[in-house]
């Protein structure tokens, strides 16, 4: 496994940072501000999928594979917990979550790190009236690393901003801002694919459809971005018209020469795909007097089990609701059980690599398994 290159320009960019106003980054573009949350070719802050191009994204998917393979001895974990014993991590998640928290929690400890949580803002002194931007300034004070999940949109930017211009800059990573980006689902999405088209070609060339909220969820934007860095792949975006994407993501499609399709036909595309990614109606974010959408002919049922091709498979950002009938569970194709486990890993690799633990897990994964 290769260290990603172009240090030095990265690192260069990454110091600019400390001195540009907030008002001047804000102008930037996504992929301005992307380049400038990286170090050293790999992420320092995590904020977009915008900052992972194909290389850090396969040089992270190898990482996870090692440190997977290397906990599965007693040997392998206390080795991998004494990488980053001398850390401190907080998890700030003042948005409902179980699944993701407990996956970066899980991560923490098997580098070692001590984590520290919050889940509420009402625990803070927010509820005094201190805003959030002085709540982790506060908080940096203490730890190593922010870990962050907020509904409020682009305050992990902003965080990330923030703490970079501070005399003890810590790394952010996003857990998931509004409705705008989740870039660590992202990674554990494409980890996923990976790892089941290993004997398939892998994921250039296949063809994945999203069905659901796709207006709303951050998962489908964030996995759709990161998928422009593989050739030949083909987006479907399947749901009623109320729930579509957004022409903002397919802009992003567009500038990349990326082919999709904008679709209603549930049914007939399922042959034709190699993976389909549900997701449920992010309803959290709709308003009190809004109607709700029937997505019942949206859902994949037993029934279809039997159109889907034999190497395809289902994913699910979790959680569900109906819009995956329990009885596919049992059919080796629907995965998203194991991508709950893959998230665990992708996370612990993109913290080792955050805090440069990344060469000392490849060295010791040649000394004692390859």
């Amino acid at each position: 496994m290769n260290s990603p290159r172009n240090a030095s320009q990265h690192n260069s960019s990454f110091l600019s940072l400390k001195n540009l106003s907030w008002q001047k980054f804000k102008k930037l573009s996504v992929h301005e501000k992307a380049c400038l949350f990286n170090r050293d070719h790999r992420p320092y802050h995590t904020i977009y999928p915008q900052q992972f191009d194909r290389s850090i994204l396969d040089y992270l998917c190898t990482l996870a594979t090692y440190i997977r393979r290397i906990a599965k001895s007693r040997a392998g974990v206390d080795f991998l917990s004494g990488l980053l014993s001398h850390k401190r991590a907080m998890l700030y998640f003042t948005q409902p979550s179980s699944r993701t928290f407990l996956s970066f929690y899980a991560a923490c400890q098997y580098l070692g790190l001590k984590p520290s949580e919050v889940r509420d803002a009402a625990t803070s002194s927010e509820l005094k009236g201190e805003s959030g931007e002085d709540t982790l300034r506060t908080f940096s004070s203490y730890f190593d690393l922010i870990i962050m999940r907020s509904p409020r949109q682009g305050f992990a930017e902003k965080t990330a901003h923030l703490l970079s211009s501070t005399e003890r800059p810590i790394p952010i990573i996003n857990a998931g801002s509004g409705k705008d980006q989740h870039p660590t689902q992202a990674l554990l999405d494409v980890y996923t694919l990976q790892r089941s088209f290993e004997r398939y070609g892998g994921i250039e060339g296949k063809k994945i459809m999203f069905v659901g909220d796709l207006m709303r969820g951050r998962t489908v934007k964030s996995l759709s971005c990161l998928l422009t860095n593989y050739p030949g792949v083909q987006q479907y975006f399947v749901t009623d018209p109320r729930l579509q994407i957004s022409k903002e993501s397919l802009e992003v499609l567009d500038q990349a020469g990326v082919e999709y399709q904008v679709e209603s036909d549930f049914d007939r595309m399922i042959p034709l795909v190699d993976a389909v990614y549900m997701t449920r109606i992010q309803d959290e974010w709709s308003q009190k007097d809004e109607d709700p959408v029937d997505i019942s002919k949206y859902s994949f049922r037993e029934k279809h089990l039997k159109s889907l091709q034999p190497h395809a498979i289902i994913m699910h950002p979790l959680p569900r609701r109906s819009e995956i009938a329990v009885e596919c569970d049992k059919d080796p194709r629907a995965i998203y059980w194991r991508q709950v486990r893959n998230g665990m890993w992708i996370r612990v690799a993109l913290i080792a690599a955050t805090f440069r633990a990344d060469e000392e897990i490849a060295n010791y994964y040649r000394r004692n398994l390859a």
